[in-house]
Parts: structure tokens; sequence; C-alpha cells
């Protein structure tokens, strides 16, 4: 699903014009992204929890070449799914006749 189709989906499913549902998830999505720059977390329950966490600096070998590179410590962006979001996934699935 793109972009447009989600605001699209939005739009239907909350009764908004696509204009206001574009509004909604873009300051949505600047909020959930400002509270991780601030290295904070944000929880919905339910449907999971967004954090981040800090990668220490490394050695990696680079594939084929056997070199090995310096990767800087870095900081990354974790979402553990919740408990009824998981659970509409997997009952998805099972729909659809896959198996995990």
């Amino acid at each position: 699903m793109k972009k447009a189709e989600f605001i699209q989906a939005v739009a239907d499913k909350a009764g908004l014009s696509k204009k206001d549902s574009l509004k909604v998830v873009d300051a949505t999505l600047e909020t959930i992204q400002a509270v991780l720059e601030k290295s904070d977390s944000i929880s919905f329950i339910g449907f999971g929890t967004f954090s981040t966490a800090d990668r220490a600096a490394r050695k990696a070998r680079v594939p084929g070449t056997k070199k090995v590179i310096d990767v800087p410590a870095s900081k990354a962006v974790k979402f553990k799914v919740g408990k009824k979001l998981k659970e509409a996934v997997a009952a998805g699935a099972h729909k659809k006749g896959k198996k995990k």
C-alpha cells in the first residue's frame, strides 16, 4: 500500500476528506519522529511501541572481500508489536491459508 492509498483508506474509515486525512497522518508521523528524536518511546496499547536503541561501534567484515571495516556507533528505531496487532496479523495469515 502506498501513502496515497493509505490516506484514502483513513479518509474512508474516519469519514474525513482526503485533505484532512493527509494532515492527520502527516501530523501523526511527524509527532512520532519528534518523540524518537528525543530518544523517548511512544506506546499504542494493543498496537505496539516505538522506541530507540543505541548500537555500539563495531568491526564488520565486507562479504566477498573479507575486508574489515569500522562501523560507527549509531541509534536505531525499534518497534515492538502489541498483542492485539500480533493476533490480528496471525489470524489474517491463517485466513489466507498461510501458516507461520
